[in-house]
């Protein structure tokens, strides 16, 4: 009884409100929608360094290159034994910021306060580094009475049966003291009051209670100090989510399993959000703004946010709390990370020396570890830590922030001075630096004028406009440049698409299209993202005569995705009766292909006359809406749907829209 009673009282204790940093831990539903991390798990070596260091996390999040086990997993692999049977009793768990290294500790907290899982231990104590304001002095009896102040259990009685206790620290870093103390002066008395260095220390290095056991979180910048402490432990490094617990934390994040299939859709389709989505903080981000997007709609056919939005949200959410009291000094910083990370993209350059971080002003503890991951060299590399931004894309984000930041200009990258020319940056992707292209998609949502307001409003940077009069006139003179004297002016681009409806804005795409008269794609596969940005152009292009998707096909979800039902979705599967129903369910809700197409092609200044869809492979379920398009677009006098399988009964809707008296079609193919 008295167990139970403690546990259900330390349980409240750790519910109380308190700092996340990223933010996806503060919905009280966070165990309803908690999902499986994947992790990779290693040890030690004597000599105290790891037998591989800490992956930077690019990409898809990899494993570390040494003799790590890389597993999808849930809290229970953080106390299981090793492959030789033995228990660590000191677990470090190690991420990067928005990782989930919060929401892992809650869920140990909340899974032992139920009974359900971590039954070996009597009392766990979690400490939040980041929230709690520690004594100067203490003993370890006074730091469990700090994190449990009501606990009616003696801390004497709790202290017994070392074996059964478990110290929590969440945020390791947080605590910001030395961590090289004298052995003479460690503690064994568990009731010894000593400054609070010495009592944590006399913890970690098991001169007190050595039999009881510890979970540390920490980012990976405290790594290096923090393992000259410790003996024989076991290191988790939270890589992020897999592809298949992406798609199952949008199912577990909404309530409507309708929402969730929609938002992930948006997610899966866009390539670059749904690789950044690998950061459980960038989930969270996407499906928060997603589902601010479907209150009051039906759908998100009309979502206005494109990835800039996301990530500006994410930013803001990350520097939560922080640099408020003095904004010139974050300024300061973001100018300099994103001139670092502009040098980098032009350099193929993902990994940064500890040298470069301090010539450029970076080596501010209380920043630096939200934008950047330190990797420790391993045992015998003759360098110091090594810095990468937590994903690739992150990186290409503040490189885009470089060209558009307002600074004094004084700003020099680490070998000279970088210019910010945008017409460099744009000339050297249209000729051959094609990895440029998710920088400059995100140089075009950063100058629309959402973006200036909300980044000066909620983060307190100003970006100048200055760029988008260059982005019009490269836009124009490069289709220009691709379309044949004497022939209409067309666009025959995806990305130009992908540009404009990153900036999301009517007036601009209007007047960059208004020379335009003709769209001209071929042999595309169509995202629903992809189709969402064509259909928004479309809509906002008033000179538009003809559109040519030949050979294109259209997707409303990963084509590898549409047969598989093997991912277990909580929600789903239990409103679907078995694991399979959800992909049926799911498969019979999808509209036809090509409805965004023929919806935006129906906007009421269309002056659209010739639409040419050969080798589309359309079937007889698109005959419908091109039935209404027909009906209802006087001004279409060309149709061409060569190679289609439409069937007699697809033909017969044809012929019905052929038969309105709206219909003006003078040539069918």
């Amino acid at each position: 009884e008295h167990r139970q009673s403690s546990r259900e009282h330390m349980v409240r204790e750790s519910r109380q409100d308190r700092e996340l940093g990223a933010c996806p831990g503060e919905s009280p539903s966070f165990r309803g929608r908690f999902t499986a991390l994947t992790i990779a798990r290693e040890r030690r070596s004597k000599h105290g360094a790891k037998d591989g260091a800490v992956g930077t996390s690019q990409g898809c999040a990899s494993a570390s290159s040494g003799a790590a086990t890389t597993t999808t997993t849930t809290t229970t692999a953080l106390f299981e034994p090793s492959g030789g049977g033995q228990t660590s009793q000191v677990v470090v768990l190690v991420g990067a910021p928005g990782m989930g290294k919060t929401m892992m500790v809650r869920k140990v907290m909340a899974e032992w306060g139920e009974g359900t899982l971590h039954t070996q231990f009597d009392f766990v104590f979690c400490l939040d580094c980041k929230a709690v304001a520690l004594p100067t002095e203490a003993s370890v009896a006074d730091l469990v009475s700090q994190c449990c102040p009501g606990l009616q259990v003696p801390a004497g009685k709790i202290l017994d049966d070392q074996k059964k206790v478990l110290f929590i620290f969440d945020g390791f870093e947080a605590l910001g003291f030395s961590l090289v103390q004298p052995e003479a002066e460690l503690s064994s008395d568990p009731w010894e009051v000593k400054p609070l260095e010495l009592t944590l220390m006399s913890l970690l290095k098991k001169t007190v209670l050595p039999k009881a056991s510890l979970l540390i979180t920490t980012r990976p910048t405290a790594l290096g100090s923090l393992g000259r402490c410790l003996e024989g432990e076991y290191y988790v490094e939270i890589l992020g989510f897999s592809a298949a617990r992406r798609e199952e934390y949008f199912h577990r994040y909404f309530e409507n399993p309708s929402k969730a299939d929609m938002a992930f859709r948006f997610a899966r389709g866009n390539e670059v959000l749904y690789s950044l989505c690998v950061i459980p903080a960038v989930s969270w981000t996407t499906c928060t703004v997603l589902e601010q997007e479907l209150c009051g709609k039906k759908n998100l056919l009309e979502c206005s946010k494109a990835t800039t939005g996301m990530m500006m949200f994410y930013l803001s959410q990350l520097l939560k709390h922080r640099g408020r009291d003095n904004p010139q000094v974050l300024q300061q910083f973001l100018l300099r990370l994103c001139s670092l990370a502009a040098d980098g993209i032009w350099k193929h350059k993902v990994l940064f020396e500890e040298k470069e971080i301090k010539d450029c002003g970076l080596d501010q503890p209380g920043l630096l570890p939200f934008f950047l991951n330190e990797r420790i060299p391993k045992e015998g590399e003759d360098r110091g830590s090594v810095y990468a931004f937590t994903h690739l894309h992150l990186q290409e984000f503040f490189a885009a922030m470089f060209y558009v930041l307002e600074d004094d200009g004084e700003m020099v990258s680490s070998s000279g001075r970088l210019e910010k020319d945008v017409n460099k940056l744009l000339e050297s992707y249209s000729k051959s630096r094609k990895d440029l292209n998710i920088t400059v998609r995100f140089l075009f949502g950063l100058v629309s004028q959402k973006s200036i307001e909300y980044m000066d409003k909620t983060i307190g940077c100003r970006i100048t406009p200055r760029a988008r009069e260059e982005l019009m006139e490269w836009l124009q003179g490069r289709h220009r440049g691709l379309s044949h004297p004497g022939q209409a002016l067309k666009v025959s681009e995806m990305d130009t698409l992908h540009f404009f409806f990153e900036m999301n804005e009517k007036s601009f795409t209007q007047s960059a299209l208004g020379c335009f008269t003709d769209l001209d794609l071929q042999d595309i596969k169509l995202t629903l993202y992809d189709q969402m940005a064509l259909s928004f152009c479309i809509q906002h292009w008033a000179g538009l005569g003809c559109v040519a998707l030949q050979g294109c096909s259209f997707h409303w979800q990963d084509p590898e995705a549409e047969l598989d039902a093997s991912v277990p979705c909580s929600r789903s599967s239990g409103a679907g009766g078995h694991p399979g129903a959800f992909a049926v369910r799911r498969r019979e809700e999808l509209p036809c292909p090509i409805h965004l197409l023929c919806r935006a092609l129906r906007h009421r200044d269309s002056a659209l006359q010739v639409l040419r869809l050969q080798w589309c492979r359309l079937s007889d379920s698109c005959c419908a809406e091109l039935a209404a398009l027909l009906a209802e677009h006087p001004g279409l006098v060309h149709l061409e749907l060569g190679d289609s399988s439409l069937g007699d009964s697809g033909v017969r809707l044809l012929c019905e829209g052929l038969r309105t008296p709206g219909c003006r079609l003078r040539i069918l193919r």
